[in-house]
């Protein structure tokens, strides 16, 4: 990668909010120094674009080989919570992230997870307790505490959650929340406990309440959750307190864009200038203290250039005074990826997924588009032979989760929302734990769907009759180790066949894989069973109407 001795152009300097035709020069990672010029550039210098929380596991991309494509879009760095594969390996698989980020030229700051096992109602690969927790956050490569999904373990002062958030304000880390829907005083309880942040926010009535509560709100636009254009206005009206974020980002997507996308929505709906690139490069510095340069002298050498601001194109990227991307070409190098994963279990068989029908009527999650929450609805079972099973007439699929870490006989539940005609799709993407999510019309489709993902030890599938697409994630059963545009492109061809079967999802694996996400309401499925995430308690499948 080229060194970069000097830059030009007209220099977007956040921290004044002015702009004037200056060069750059720089030694090594640092700006040495920073002079004005006469005439204005057909180009434009502003600081590099910072994702404010990403779970990088979500591209199903090893950190290195997010960064490759990453780098194109203008982001310099990630603030990433490994989550997701903490609840697959622990400890090692943090360190694994950590190690592999290191490997390239971009900037990750890592997160201890807080929320390992997410709920003590499903099967993880790993648990990280007080103990781990605070290994990690000892640690200088470990920023801030990752999102505290259990709030209602924060309202009931649970002993674990608590210690963990004390640790982290006791090492003057930051602590990440998620808390969708909280507000009055359950919500200034949970501030209180010393959690700053929010991206989960259901209505932009919440994230004012929030925002007066002292927490920063997080702007998400990722492959299935997406709150922009509810939440842009609080850009006008608090510039200091907002930031951008894409939480999780499949690979197709990540091709296309990534913080450099929301920063071009808010441009092109008329919001000022300045305050939207705060958002997008600033903020996340100044709340989280990390090593990044803002264009002043002295910093690190991040930035990037671009064409103008109607467009948005960016023209360079430079981390630490390298260029590591030009042209919407990647100069940063592959990195040969380490094995390690966690998968222990047989295959399955048709039987397996049957589901005696018990009386009454069935108790559906009910799926929606662009939506992490799930609603609660009632239907008659369609019944053979005994047998409860899918009615895509009425848009009503069978769903299981299979136990990826032990073998054990799959729960099964009933979902409306995906649209499937024929055929079924199965994940080992499922958040929080990763075990095996699928949905389909019958028990062999779903089956086969499963016993692929199990023979890859990970993957996504799917598969109709005879006809299949797999792809395979051997690394921690939920990334991939190959390069990041051939995994978008298998990813594609999924998507494309999901929607060929009949979905009307807009991304439909990234909502399977939150069909298992138990800490967000309103039910959904455990390998352990169907789940009430308002009560916080496994209910009946077959139920009465309330």
């Amino acid at each position: 990668m080229e060194q970069v001795r000097s830059v030009s152009g007209n220099i977007v300097d956040l921290a004044t909010e002015e702009i004037y035709p200056g060069t750059l020069e720089i030694n090594d990672d640092r700006i040495t120094n920073i002079r004005r010029d006469k005439s204005p550039y057909d180009t434009y210098i502003l600081p590099g674009l910072i994702d404010s929380h990403i779970h990088i596991e979500s591209s199903m991309l090893a950190p290195s080989e997010f960064a490759r494509i990453a780098c194109i879009h203008g982001t310099v760095a990630a603030v990433s919570d490994p989550h997701e594969i903490a609840n697959v390996l622990g400890i090692e698989g943090v360190d694994f992230m950590v190690r592999n980020g290191r490997s390239v030229p971009f900037k990750f700051f890592f997160s201890a997870p807080s929320c390992v096992p997410a709920t003590p109602f499903e099967t993880s690969g790993a648990s990280l307790g007080l103990r781990e927790t605070e290994e990690l956050l000892k640690r200088d490569e470990i920023k801030y505490l990752g999102e505290v999904m259990n709030f209602p373990g924060v309202l009931a002062n649970d002993p674990e959650v608590m210690g963990k958030v004390r640790i982290a304000t006791g090492l003057d880390k930051k602590v990440d929340g998620h808390a969708p829907g909280l507000r009055g005083n359950d919500l200034r309880k949970y501030v209180e406990a010393g959690i700053s942040t929010d991206h989960e926010c259901l209505s932009r009535e919440e994230a004012r309440e929030k925002l007066g509560c002292g927490m920063k709100i997080m702007i998400r636009e990722g492959s299935a959750a997406r709150n922009f254009d509810d939440l842009a206005p609080l850009i006008e009206e608090h510039p200091e307190g907002c930031m951008f974020c894409c939480d999780d980002l499949h690979p197709h997507d990540l091709i296309g864009g990534q913080i450099n996308s929301l920063v071009k929505k808010a441009l092109a709906a008329g919001l000022d200038r300045m305050k939207v690139l705060r958002c997008a490069c600033m903020n996340p510095v100044l709340h989280y203290g990390l090593e990044l340069g803002l264009l002043q002298t002295g910093d690190f050498a991040d930035f990037i250039v671009i064409d103008d601001f109607a467009r948005f194109t960016v023209l360079k990227t430079v981390i630490n005074g390298k260029l590591v991307s030009a042209d919407g070409k990647t100069f940063i190098p592959k990195v040969k990826t380490e094995a390690l994963n966690n998968f222990s279990t047989d295959r399955k068989r048709p039987s397996d997924f049957l589901l005696k029908e018990k009386g009454g009527r069935l108790q559906l999650i009910e799926a929606f588009d662009g939506q992490l929450i799930t609603g609660r609805t009632f239907a008659r079972p369609k019944v053979e032979r005994g047998f409860v099973v899918s009615d895509p007439g009425a848009d009503i699929l069978k769903i299981a989760v299979v136990n990826r870490y032990r073998d054990r006989p799959p729960a099964t539940g009933f979902i409306k929302g995906f649209g499937l005609k024929r055929g079924a799709l199965a994940s080992s993407v499922a958040h929080d734990s990763h075990n095996i999510v699928a949905v389909g019309v019958d028990d062999e489709d779903l089956c086969r769907a499963v016993n692929l993902v199990i023979a890859q030890k990970g993957g996504l599938a799917a598969v109709c009759g005879e006809r299949e697409e797999l792809l395979p994630l051997p690394l921690a059963g939920i990334m991939s180790s190959e390069d990041g545009y051939e995994v978008a492109e298998r990813y594609s061809a999924l998507d494309r066949m999901a929607k060929e079967l009949g979905s009307s999802l807009s991304a439909p694996f990234m909502t399977l894989s939150f069909m298992a996400l138990l800490v967000i309401p309103t039910i959904k499925l455990s390998d352990k069973g169907l789940f009430d995430g308002e009560r916080f308690e496994f209910i009946d499948l077959f139920e009465t109407a309330d």
